[in-house]
């Protein structure tokens, strides 16, 4: 009975520990993409507000969320609408479940399941529900409209995630995601090499998963006045933002996981402190990039999107699995 409390007591603490991080990920993002975006862009404020590193423009704006009215449509579908943006960031924070960030199953995984990918992908798919509950519940058109942009958008590019993600499952023998982690270590070189197309589909795959550009249809203010988000205020439209930043942390850390090592380095020991470090310099390195090229490449058009997930990722998704399951088999 001791054991069984203690066992409670941890995942608890790991629990507690993982919902805690998520607002700061936001928020630590939620910075680099306002810096990184001013920088490009030549924007002084964001820059240089509150003095060189620009920390004042974000607590400006984290005070100028929580100071705004909390307004709810006379028309709109009360406890859903309120509920819709924490069933999103609810999403994001049981993603960090499963993430590997040591071998220690103690403290370097909250908890390591067998089939720790199957969960991953499953609670990602959560965020659609809330997009959903957010645009039907507005009793807005443009809402509607957005959410069912986003939710097509969505269906449309899980699929070649999924499919992405069975290569590395077949290349590791194994669903779960320390598992996945220790085959990449055991063999000294992470899985990109091998599954460098999979690799590619699913960060495309995971742009259109986070409606970041090009991919940004569903909330496309030209068109859509900010989609399934256009009726919320104050701290409710600030859940869906934070819950952008921290899936693309999410998403890039499940990306360092299946393909680029874990907390797997060349000439590092993977038992050393510095195993979370190494995670969270390869996340940086994706985060950079999924930055960078918002603020670089134009939208897509719907017919477009589309167009990509259905005629050519999908297509390519499948003979990169069929090469994966020949090759396990032959060699």
């Amino acid at each position: 009975m001791i054991l069984g409390l203690v066992f409670w007591f941890e995942l608890a603490i790991k629990l507690a520990a993982a919902a805690a991080v998520v607002p700061l990920i936001g928020m630590v993002i939620g910075y680099g993409e306002m810096k990184l975006s001013a920088h490009m862009q030549s924007r002084v404020g964001p820059y240089f507000a509150g003095g060189r590193f620009g920390w004042a423009q974000l607590i400006a704006d984290g005070i100028k969320f929580i100071q705004k009215e909390d307004i709810v449509p006379q028309e709109a579908d009360r406890p859903v609408f309120k509920w819709a943006p924490a069933l999103v960031m609810l999403g994001t924070m049981a993603l960090l479940v499963v993430i590997p960030f040591h071998p220690s199953s103690d403290y370097g995984i909250v908890s390591d399941l067998d089939v720790g990918i199957f969960y991953a992908l499953a609670i990602s798919s959560v965020s659609t529900i809330g997009v959903l509950m957010a645009g039907w519940s507005s009793a807005n058109k443009y809402s509607l409209m957005g959410g069912l942009r986003a939710a097509g958008q969505l269906i449309a590019y899980e699929l070649p995630l999924v499919l992405a993600t069975v290569g590395v499952v077949i290349q590791a023998g194994t669903m779960s995601m320390q598992g996945i982690v220790s085959a990449q270590v055991a063999q000294s070189w992470p899985f990109v090499l091998t599954q460098f197309v999979g690799f590619a589909i699913f960060m495309i795959a995971t742009l259109a998963e986070l409606t970041r550009l090009p991919f940004d249809m569903p909330i496309a203010e030209s068109e859509l006045v900010m989609g399934y988000v256009t009726e919320y205020s104050g701290f409710r439209f600030l859940f869906f933002f934070l819950a952008e930043f921290t899936n693309m942390f999410t998403m890039s850390v499940i990306a360092v996981t299946l393909f680029l090592g874990g907390y797997g380095f060349w000439g590092i020991n993977p038992d050393s402190l510095l195993s979370p470090l190494i995670v969270f310099a390869k996340v940086g390195v994706l985060l950079f990039f999924m930055i960078w090229l918002r603020w670089t490449l134009p939208r897509l058009r719907e017919d477009q999107l589309q167009t990509l997930a259905w005629k050519w990722l999908i297509p390519l998704a499948i003979a990169n699995l069929i090469v994966t399951a020949v090759l396990k088999v032959v060699i």
